[in-house]
């Protein structure tokens, strides 16, 4: 079957990851047959754009079947994610000067993790979130949230009724969107004329370099470098004029974009990493082509891991239900006979069984009665916050696991 580029509608040629079928990555099941036995699967591949450089995958999953009322991503389940939001409101309302005359708009704004440093500061904020359970979430934290997806018809809607943004924060949602050139040309429409977008997403150079294939799945459509997002954004009316290199999701880039009639200078930092990127061989299909080699590696490594526990009568576990966490146990092809539960901190995956593994799930505390001798860091990019809340497996010999981007025991 061909595909296009869903940007500049290129035929696409070149394969970067061919993952088979596997569930949405955030779609958990109850745990009963009848729900097992209406799982779906779709295929998830990812292919690259000789025009435009766009890495994308190739199935147009519904989003608005996705990102629903009961979508299970929350922000403010990692303490590690609200620090940088928090260092974020801080750092832009310094840069631009943001006070009680500004507005601030966050789009995919989840359940206001970042928005209500802004509101504690007394900043006029509002989110744009399509996930309803979310949106009430962020309303109980005094943050100004309406349910809808965005993208030119919402933008032109808010400006009609007086809203126009001094600055808008797009964290980790520029990426799950299929129609990437409408939603981008709406922050041309909602901005001021010296405002100020700024987009966080994971880099496509770090993704390659660490193996990171685990960050693939139906929710993403995109997988961006920068020299991609600059192309995306000249065509919709906006400029890029920094950026920054962020530890966040293994590696991201928060760039900052200004309207195309913006008179912000360039930095030095966008010149280096537009070089970076030349460099590491993002504009040769070439250095595409060899990613599908690498993730068979990592699979390989991981299942012989598992296979000796098993020989040696060892039980292993997994710590985070996160999405990047069902791509892989799905990819690697594991099941409840390889591990025996999953644990996360967000109660509305617990009791839940993971998509397409159908491992079961429970709150942090299981960790303790069960004693397991592996637990497996599934979110790796938490792997810092994770090991430090649960050093007490220690107290049996327990042993952390981390797959990505090469098997480590510690």
């Amino acid at each position: 079957m061909s595909h296009n580029c869903r940007f500049c509608s290129t035929p696409l040629k070149t394969v970067v990851a061919d993952l088979g079928s596997t569930p949405w990555s955030n779609s958990f099941l109850e745990p009963t047959k009848e729900a097992i036995a209406r799982e779906r699967s779709f295929p998830l591949k990812a292919m690259v754009c000789s025009e435009c450089l766009l890495v994308q995958t190739t199935e147009n999953v519904p989003a608005d079947e996705i990102f629903t009322d009961g979508y299970a991503y929350l922000s403010s389940f990692s303490t590690s994610w609200l620090e940088h939001a928090r260092r974020y409101a801080e750092s832009m309302t310094e840069r631009f000067a943001l006070d009680d005359n500004s507005q601030v708009v966050e789009i995919a704004s989840n359940d206001g993790y970042l928005l209500q440093y802004f509101v504690a500061k007394g900043i006029p904020a509002l989110g744009i979130e399509p996930a309803a359970n979310a949106a009430r979430l962020a309303e109980e934290r005094q943050v100004p949230t309406e349910v809808a997806f965005f993208g030119r018809e919402t933008a032109t809607e808010l400006v009609k009724r007086g809203i126009r943004a001094d600055l808008t924060a797009a964290n980790n949602v520029l990426a799950h969107v299929p129609d990437i050139a409408d939603f981008v040309g709406g922050f041309a429409i909602l901005l001021k004329p010296d405002g100020v977008a700024t987009f966080e997403f994971p880099h496509l150079l770090r993704l390659m370099e660490g193996v990171q294939f685990d960050t693939i799945y139906h929710e993403h459509y995109s997988y961006l470098s920068l020299a991609a997002v600059e192309r995306i954004f000249e065509s919709s009316g906006l400029k890029v004029f920094d950026v920054e290199e962020l530890p966040t999701h293994g590696g991201s880039l928060r760039v900052y974009a200004q309207l195309r009639s913006g008179v912000r200078e360039t930095t030095l930092e966008l010149e280096r990493l537009r070089a970076t990127e030349a460099l590491a061989g993002l504009m040769r299909m070439e250095t595409y082509t060899a990613f599908d080699d690498r993730i068979a590696a990592v699979c390989k490594d991981f299942q012989n891991f598992l296979a000796n526990a098993k020989a040696e009568g060892k039980t292993v576990a997994a710590y985070g239900a996160a999405a990047k966490g069902n791509t892989f146990l799905n990819v690697c092809g594991l099941s409840p006979s390889e591990i025996a539960f999953a644990v996360d901190r967000n109660d509305l995956k617990q009791g839940k069984l993971l998509p397409g593994t159908h491992i079961p799930v429970h709150a942090p505390t299981v960790i303790e009665d069960a004693k397991p001798d592996y637990l497996v860091i599934l979110p790796w990019n938490l792997k810092t916050e994770i090991v430090a809340d649960n050093e007490a497996i220690r107290d049996w010999g327990g042993r952390f696991v981390v797959a990505i981007p090469k098997l480590s025991v510690f």
